[in-house]
C-alpha cells in the first residue's frame, strides 16, 4: 500500500505556472506508475498526465506541450510541472499510483489516490 500526499497548488492568473508536488510513503515508490488527474466543479475526474516506472510519459491533449509529469524515485516524488495555465485548468488535481499497467489514463486503473490540491486559474 501507498500513501500520497498532494502539494503546490494555488491561485494564479492565465498564462502562470504552478509545479504540482505528490510525496509518497508506504510501499517501495519506484513500483508505481503514478498519474495525474485533474476533476473540475460539476464534472468527471479528467486525466492529465501519466509517468512509468521506467520514466516514460503519456499526456492528455489538452495539456500536451504545457504539463509536464516528472518522477524522483529517491525522493518518492512525482511532479506536475504545468506552464502557460488557462482558465479551464481550474480543479482539484490528484495524484495516483498503480502497478499493474506502464502507462494508465483511466481513473479506475489506479489504486492509490491523494486528498488532492486546488489549482484555480483566474483569466
Amino acid at each position: 500500500q501507498v500513501q500520497l500526499v498532494e502539494s503546490g497548488g494555488g491561485l494564479v492568473q492565465a498564462g502562470g505556472s504552478l509545479r504540482l508536488s505528490c510525496a509518497a510513503s508506504g510501499r517501495a515508490f519506484s513500483i508505481y506508475a503514478m498519474g495525474w488527474f485533474c476533476q473540475a466543479p460539476g464534472k468527471e475526474r479528467e486525466f492529465a498526465a501519466a509517468i512509468a516506472r521506467s520514466g516514460g510519459t503519456y499526456y492528455a491533449d489538452s495539456v500536451k506541450g504545457r504539463f509536464t509529469i516528472s518522477r524522483d524515485n529517491a525522493k518518492n516524488t512525482v511532479y506536475l510541472q504545468m506552464i502557460n495555465l488557462k482558465p479551464d485548468d481550474t480543479g482539484v488535481y490528484y495524484c495516483a499510483a498503480q502497478y499493474r499497467k506502464n502507462i494508465a489514463t483511466r481513473w479506475d486503473e489506479y489504486d492509490y489516490w491523494g486528498e488532492g490540491t486546488q489549482v484555480t486559474v483566474s483569466s
